[in-house]
């Protein structure tokens, strides 16, 4: 069989499994064990379990439950909310202003986190009731954390971005640093949607005459200080090459875990039991993950269905333009049926090359990347933040949730066109902090 056809055969059964339902990790498995066994035989299976540890065989993988665990000492903790309030004290005079902090918060919180689905969850069960009770429409509401949330894969620290450097053998620190500038540009675009569209119809963020003194405003910075001041030195540790991304992720874990126990208390035995059953299930599911699309590309590059791919994209170097739009395309389209995680392992290893010989810069590409794999992540029939936002908000419609997230969804392929534009929004700050790459 041709191995375009035989991948384009490949492609349909996979997401015929994910839309069965099954877990991402055991579809990737089961359908690369079926293809192993119908095209090379059951002797193929001697392969499989080196293959899938293989995968995992990777000491920077270890930041990963780190930066996770990180994440979930905040999310468990009242951090989320005294980030919540103080934005609300500092801009509740801004027209759209509870639109404005809650984009805010969920930026911030994605840097704490690392996590979209946890920065959902954390900012949206404060933000959507409050937004709600003060007349702002359930789409608008429930869409801006929806897209909010997906920053948590951008600004860093960010897992995926730490995927994205072990599948490519590409700078973690300097991944890191490409994301802040557009992280930043991306916030700023939904925020200046949100303002204008609140502008338009009207909305204020306060109720009545509430208004907060200098003191009160001043007051609640103590508690997030802190937490912020983590995010600045796990990011001065990986660039000013002090730690590897493992030990700074470690750090950062342990003084987050020490913050909440000594600011909000977390002095019980139950609720830390928490805190690492929740960071153990999210990370056995993101290795497993990992593991299985090493399995996958094994299977791919076996029927030589990546290769052929690789070739094709190849062919098309004519025009760089062109190519550029047709990987895209490609990326849109497979965030659609797939996590970010398992696009980058699988797609990652094979597009760097090309791009790297076309003369696009592989950090650059990373950013861009991930600006594709944020579409995905409120876009059916996967949409991993809509079914999050769904679950706060059961009374509010997916088809409802959706629609309100579409104009945050433009504001990202803006973002996508800016980056292509000036690809300096990602390359100059790791460049000016950590010099030229070799």
């Amino acid at each position: 069989m041709n191995p375009m056809v035989l991948g384009l055969l490949v492609a349909v059964v996979l997401i015929v499994v994910l839309l069965l339902g099954t877990p991402v990790a055991f579809a990737l498995g089961a359908v690369s064990l079926l293809f192993l066994v119908l095209f090379d035989g059951f002797g193929a299976l001697d392969v499989v379990a080196d293959t899938l540890f293989g995968g995992l065989d990777e000491f920077a993988l270890l930041s990963i439950p780190m930066f996770i665990l990180m994440g979930a000492a905040v999310a468990s903790s009242r951090a989320g909310g005294d980030l919540y309030e103080a934005l609300e004290r500092w801009f509740y005079r801004v027209p759209g202003g509870l639109l404005i902090s809650n984009l805010g918060a969920c930026a911030i919180f994605a840097a704490l986190s690392g996590s979209s689905p946890a920065t959902c969850a954390a900012i949206g069960k404060m933000g959507i009731p409050e937004m709600r009770k003060r007349g702002y429409p359930s789409a608008l509401a429930t869409g801006a954390i929806a897209a909010g949330g997906t920053l948590g894969i951008l600004i860093p620290p960010s897992i995926t971005m730490i995927v994205y450097g072990i599948a490519t053998e590409t700078s973690i620190g300097r991944l890191f640093i490409a994301g802040l500038l557009p992280g930043l540009m991306l916030t700023m675009l939904f925020m200046a949607w949100s303002l204008y569209y609140a502008w338009r119809k009207g909305y204020r963020f306060r109720i009545g005459d509430t208004i907060y003194s200098w003191r009160e405003k001043i007051q609640i910075l103590p508690k997030i200080i802190p937490f912020l001041a983590i995010i600045a030195l796990v990011l001065w540790a990986l660039y000013g090459g002090v730690a590897t991304p493992s030990e700074a992720a470690g750090v950062g874990a342990f003084f987050c875990i020490l913050l909440v126990v000594l600011i909000y208390r977390m002095w019980h035995p139950g609720e830390l039991w928490e805190v690492l059953r929740s960071a153990t299930r999210e990370s056995v599911m993101i290795m497993m993950i990992i593991g299985t699309a090493a399995l996958f590309s094994y299977m791919m590059s076996s029927l030589y269905i990546t290769q052929s791919l690789a070739e094709w994209i190849a062919a098309l170097e004519g025009n760089r333009w062109v190519l550029l739009v047709c990987i895209n395309l490609f990326l849109l389209v497979a965030g659609l049926f797939l996590p970010p995680v398992a696009v980058i392992l699988m797609a990652a290893p094979t597009l760097v090359p090309i791009v790297e010989h076309v003369g696009f810069d592989p950090i650059w590409f990373g950013v861009m990347l991930t600006l594709n794999m944020e579409i995905g992540l409120i876009t059916p029939p996967v949409g991993l933040n809509l079914y999050v936002i769904n679950s706060i908000a059961p009374e509010v419609k997916l088809p409802t949730i959706l629609w309100g997230a579409l104009p945050f969804m433009l504001c990202m392929v803006l973002g996508i066109v800016l980056l292509i534009l000036f690809p300096g929004i990602a390359t100059w700050l790791p460049t000016h902090l950590m010099g030229t790459a070799h």
